[in-house]
C-alpha cells in the first residue's frame, strides 16, 4: 500500500510538477498564434452568440451546455483555489491565473470545436461526444480513447464527486453544526432524481442554478469593491508589482518570489478553468448549436473559461486582497478559511456563512456536472446494448461515493483522482494538437461565412478528410 501511495505521488509530481504545465501553456500559446489571437479578436462575438444560445430545437441548447461545463468548472476551486494561490504565491499569482486563462481560451475553443465536429446522434434529440469520440473517429486510436474514458470516469465520475461531497459536508458541519452523515443522506436524496433524469435533466438544473449562484457571488464581490473603491487602484498595483517581483527586487528575492507567483497562478488557473483537460468537451458535444456549426460551441465554451477565471476567480481575489496586507501576512488562515476570514472582515460574521452556502451550491452543481461527464464516457465504454445496465450501476456507484465522501477523509482518493485527471489531460492535449488542423479549418470556414454576412452553416462535403468521419445523423450533408 505504501509502494502504491509513493507511485501515485511520484506520478503526480511528474505530471503536475513539470510536464503538464509546460504542455498546457505551450499548447495554448500555439493555438493562440495559429488563430491569430482568437480570444481577443472574437471577444465580442462570444457574447453575441448568447442571444440565440437558448435555442436547442428540443435538445440541449448551447446555453445549457455552457451552464453544464461551468457547473463543473465553477466549484470550490474558485473560492478555495484562489486563496491557496495567493497564500503560496502571493497576490502576483492572480496575474498569472489571468494569463493562463487567456491562453486557455484558445485551447478550449479547439477542443470544444473538435467535440462538436465528431459528436454522435443519441437518438433522443441529444448528442454525445468528447475526447473519446474525436480520438477514435479522428485519430483511429480506440485503445487511447478507452484509456481516456476510464481515467475520466475514475477522476470526474467517482473520485471528484466524493471530494465535492466532502466539501459540502464539512462546510455544513462548521456553519450549521449538521452531522456529516445527515448531509450525505440529504445530498444523495437531492442528487438522485437529477442524475436518474439523464443529461437533459442535468442541463436544465445547471441552466437555472449556475447563473444564479454566479450572479449572487459576483454581486457580493462588487459590493465589497464598491465599499472599498478607493483601495481598488492599490489592489491592482499590488497584483502587478507582486507578479513581476518589483517589491522584492530591493531585497534580492525577486527570482524566488516571481517563480512562486508563476507556479501557483498557473497551477490553480489550470485546475479552475480546466482548459485542455478534456472535461468540458463532453458538455460541448451535447449541444444543438446556433449557428449550426462546430465552431459556434467552441466560441461559447471559450466564454466559459473567461467567466470562470477572469470574472469569478477575480471576484474572490478582490475580496481577499482588499481585506488588507495583515490578513495576507497571517499564517493562521489559508484555503477556504482565508476567503471566509476576508469576507467576514468586509461584511461581518455572516460572511463566513455566506461562503458555506456558496460552497454548497458550487460543489452541488459540480457533482451533477461531473456525473454527466462520466455518464457520456460510461456509455461510450459499454456500447449501446449494455449501456442501460452499466449506466444504472454507475449511477448507484456515484450515489455511494457521495455518501462515502461526506463522511470519510479523502487524501488518498484526491491524490489518485489527480493522477487520473493528469493522464486524461496528457492524452487529450496530444490528441487536440494532432487534430488541430481540423479545428483550424473549421474556424476558417466559420470565419469566411461570417465575413460574407452569412449565418455560418457546417457542410461536411467542404471537408473531404472529415466528411467520412462525422456522424451523418449529427451533421447531415447539405
Amino acid at each position: 500500500m505504501e509502494f502504491l501511495s509513493r507511485l501515485v505521488d511520484g506520478g503526480n509530481g511528474l505530471l503536475w510538477g513539470s510536464l503538464l504545465i509546460y504542455l498546457l501553456i505551450g499548447a495554448g500559446l500555439y493555438f493562440t498564434v495559429m488563430t491569430r489571437g482568437i480570444q481577443i479578436r472574437y471577444f465580442g462575438h462570444m457574447f453575441r452568440l448568447l442571444r440565440h444560445s437558448r435555442e436547442g430545437d428540443g435538445g440541449i441548447s448551447s446555453f445549457q451546455a455552457l451552464s453544464t461545463s461551468l457547473a463543473a468548472r465553477v466549484g470550490t476551486g474558485n473560492l478555495a483555489g484562489v486563496a491557496v494561490a495567493i497564500y503560496f504565491g502571493g497576490p502576483g499569482a492572480i496575474f498569472w491565473m489571468w494569463m493562463t486563462a487567456m491562453v486557455g481560451m484558445a485551447t478550449s475553443f479547439v477542443e470544444s470545436t473538435l467535440a462538436q465536429a465528431y459528436k454522435t446522434d443519441h437518438g433522443d434529440g441529444t448528442f454525445r461526444g468528447g475526447p473519446a469520440r474525436y480520438i477514435e473517429r479522428g485519430l483511429g486510436l480506440r485503445w487511447l480513447a478507452v484509456t481516456f474514458s476510464i481515467c475520466l470516469v475514475i477522476a470526474f465520475g467517482l473520485a471528484f464527486n466524493s471530494v465535492q461531497a466532502n466539501s459540502i459536508a464539512q462546510a455544513m458541519e462548521q456553519a450549521f453544526n449538521l452531522p456529516t452523515w445527515l448531509v450525505g443522506l440529504l445530498l444523495m436524496a437531492v442528487v438522485a432524481p437529477i442524475i436518474f433524469g439523464g443529461l437533459k435533466s442535468i442541463a436544465r438544473v445547471a441552466e437555472l442554478v449556475v447563473p444564479l449562484m454566479a450572479l449572487l457571488y459576483l454581486l457580493l464581490a462588487l459590493a465589497v469593491v464598491a465599499l472599498n473603491i478607493s483601495e481598488l487602484p492599490a489592489a491592482i498595483m499590488t497584483i502587478l508589482r507582486a507578479a513581476f517581483g518589483i517589491e522584492q527586487a530591493a531585497g534580492g528575492a525577486i527570482g524566488y518570489a516571481v517563480s512562486q507567483a508563476i507556479i501557483s497562478g498557473i497551477q490553480r488557473g489550470l485546475f479552475s478553468n480546466e482548459a485542455g483537460m478534456g472535461s468540458a468537451p463532453n458538455a460541448a458535444a451535447t449541444a444543438t448549436t446556433r449557428p449550426n456549426h462546430p465552431a459556434a460551441q467552441g466560441f461559447v465554451q471559450m466564454l466559459g473559461v473567461f467567466l470562470d477565471t477572469l470574472v469569478i476567480c477575480t471576484a474572490t481575489a478582490a475580496i481577499i486582497i482588499m481585506a488588507g496586507p495583515d490578513l495576507l501576512a497571517s499564517d493562521e488562515a489559508n484555503g477556504i478559511q482565508l476567503t471566509q476570514t476576508a469576507l467576514s472582515s468586509h461584511v461581518g460574521d455572516w460572511g463566513g456563512m455566506f461562503i458555506a452556502v456558496a460552497i454548497l451550491l458550487f460543489a452541488f452543481t459540480s457533482v451533477i456536472a461531473n456525473y454527466s461527464y462520466g455518464e457520456s464516457n460510461v456509455e461510450y465504454l459499454a456500447g449501446p446494448k449494455r449501456a442501460p445496465l452499466v449506466i444504472l450501476i454507475y449511477r448507484l456507484a456515484v450515489l455511494a461515493m457521495v455518501m462515502v465522501g461526506s463522511m470519510a477523509s479523502l487524501g488518498a482518493i484526491w491524490n489518485f483522482a489527480d493522477l487520473s485527471m493528469g493522464l486524461m489531460a496528457l492524452i487529450n492535449l496530444v490528441a487536440i494538437l494532432l487534430l488541430s488542423p481540423v479545428a483550424f479549418a473549421l474556424f476558417k470556414d466559420y470565419d469566411r461565412q461570417l465575413k460574407a454576412g452569412q449565418e455560418p452553416i457546417f457542410d461536411p462535403d467542404r471537408f473531404p478528410k472529415l466528411a467520412d468521419k462525422v456522424d451523418p445523423k449529427a451533421w447531415p450533408r447539405r
